[in-house]
């Protein structure tokens, strides 16, 4: 019988889609919801300038999050240490990229991307000051202190993020945990607390720690397709025929539709501890469509 909820939400997530896809037709092009992020539902095409600007926007407000006290913008010098902080980088040397791996944000495409484009013969336009060994390990908490100083100060570096709330919906929809309802499950992830939080769905501010790692791109979910394009191409890298179908602009509206089922579910006070959980991501990323924004803390409690 728990599995009963998940049964029924699967249903409506797919009639969800049909009907999003109707409502786009009719739809009018209403430009950028909120002042950062392009949303992929509205039909928005994205222009080279337009991607520069929003990255900009974007790594200003992080900026802004990351001078407030208490933030972790050094390396320990601790091997155990760096190996807790540094668990969830990524990288490849043969591209020279850095990511982080968060689930549920677009991982799987862009791995796919990267597996191709490692296959290729790639050269790039601008090498590293400095020999560098191909290797093919991808964990960089696996690399010396020298070697991920290096990376960290000269590598691409991509940070894919996406609304914390949409995260937690399909982390329960893909079955994690026994809960037999999504208020349960919220419970659940409250009761174990960001200390001892599953990498489902920790905040994102912890996983990748945007405050150390001086990220070159922060990409959102919703318009992965088109903003990783033009990021592959400003790294010297080819894109031509190689983009997967990202389906995240497919299930954003749909997301965004669940939501406001899902958080119907939620008591007051489950809304509000929700929001405080997750209140870093909220502050440090823009999320103000996300139905944890009304909620969430005052900068002072950041």
């Amino acid at each position: 019988m728990r599995f009963l909820p998940r049964l029924i939400f699967s249903t409506a997530l797919g009639i969800a889609t049909f009907l999003s896809w109707r409502l786009l037709l009719r739809s009018p092009d209403t430009g950028q919801r909120g002042d950062l992020a392009p949303r992929a539902e509205e039909g928005f095409t994205l222009t080279l300038d337009t991607f520069l600007h929003i990255q900009q926007l974007r790594k200003k407000r992080l900026r802004a999050f990351c001078s407030q006290p208490g933030k972790v913008t050094t390396l320990p010098r601790s091997p155990g240490d760096r190996a807790c902080l540094l668990s969830s980088l990524r990288v490849s040397t043969k591209l020279d990229l850095l990511y982080c791996q968060v689930p549920s944000t677009g991982m799987e495409e862009w791995q796919q991307l990267l597996g191709k484009l490692e296959k290729e013969n790639v050269t790039l336009p601008v090498p590293l000051p400095y020999p560098w060994h191909h290797t093919r390990e991808t964990q960089l908490s696996k690399f010396n202190l020298k070697e991920i100083e290096t990376v960290l100060g000269s590598y691409t570096k991509v940070l894919f993020v996406r609304d914390p709330f949409h995260r937690l919906i399909s982390t329960f929809m893909q079955g994690m945990g026994s809960s037999p309802s999504f208020s349960s499950f919220v419970q659940d992830v409250l009761d174990i607390g960001p200390l001892n939080a599953s990498t489902a769905w920790k905040p994102l501010v912890s996983i990748c720690r945007p405050c150390l790692v001086q990220y070159d791109y922060v990409v959102m979910f919703g318009f992965l397709r088109q903003e990783l394009g033009y990021l592959l191409q400003r790294a010297g890298l080819p894109v031509d025929n190689l983009l997967p179908e990202f389906t995240d602009s497919q299930v954003q509206w749909t997301y965004g539709w669940l939501s406001e089922q899902m958080f119907s579910e939620l008591s007051l006070q489950q809304k509000q501890q929700l929001s405080h959980f997750y209140r870093w991501d909220l502050a440090a990323f823009p999320f103000s469509s996300s139905f944890l924004s009304d909620l969430h803390s005052t900068p002072e409690t950041w």
